[in-house]
């Protein structure tokens, strides 16, 4: 007589399959894109009936959703703690600058759907991205405020702005890979992409003394110059 399987083994089967389906549509959905997925081909690709991904997904709109929504959640967990942990601001922005590109080294498709097919489905105005990139800028702008009150920003950069600039050269130098401008399978140009966007960020940002020193430079700069013009030659008489 066969035992009953308990609601733990139960759950964890069940919380397995839909982890094997939603993979699957990740792997789809950056092959074919959204509007060339079919719910047969996501079942195909996980090996499993295809009454049985309706059973956890009731179309592929929602399969899209869980899939922005568990990428999204791990990236923003990650860049918290990045952003709330102690350190110099350079440290901090060129960490952030890690996390999203190794998120892209380990799960190409994963970042490519999240990047290109939201923006593209239908599904994408369900999916509030809007909300998704307003957290995470604000949540980056403390980050800045606190480096800004620590005399590491110049005194005209906006904390907010600052942020989204960080994000949006981040998700552009990204772009630049999932759309085949940069060769994904080049580790070492994945290495200077990252550090090229996080150096090209700090050094707009960054309070410079060579900065601080300027006005004071170009004060002086009239005196030399008027040190090094010539005597003019008094009119000979007639």
């Amino acid at each position: 007589m066969g035992q009953q399987k308990t609601a733990p083994e139960n759950g964890t089967r069940e919380s397995e399959r839909r982890r094997t389906i939603l993979r699957a549509a990740i792997d789809v959905f950056a092959r074919k894109g959204y509007h060339g997925c079919r719910i047969a081909d996501v079942a195909k690709e996980a090996g499993v009936a295809y009454g049985l991904v309706y059973h956890y997904f009731k179309n592929k709109d929602e399969l899209l959703e869980t899939v922005f929504e568990t990428g999204w959640s791990g990236f923003i967990a990650r860049a918290r703690a990045v952003a709330e942990s102690e350190g110099p601001l350079v440290e901090k922005v060129h960490r952030i600058a890690d996390v999203a590109f190794e998120a892209y080294r380990v799960d190409p498709r994963a970042v490519k759907v999240l990047i290109l097919e939201i923006a593209r489905s239908p599904a994408g105005a369900r999916i509030n991205r809007q909300t998704a990139f307003v957290d995470v800028i604000r949540l980056s702008a403390q980050m800045f405020t606190r480096a800004k009150e620590a005399g590491e920003l110049r005194p005209d950069v906006d904390p907010l702005l600052a942020s989204a600039l960080l994000f949006g050269s981040i998700e552009m130098g990204l772009t630049a890979f999932v759309v085949g401008l940069a060769d994904a399978r080049d580790t070492a140009m994945l290495e200077r992409a990252k550090a090229q966007i996080a150096d090209s960020f700090l050094h707009g940002v960054l309070l410079s003394p060579a900065k601080e020193e300027a006005p004071q430079l170009q004060d002086e700069a009239p005196l030399k110059r008027e040190k090094a013009a010539p005597r003019a030659r008094a009119p000979k008489r007639g």
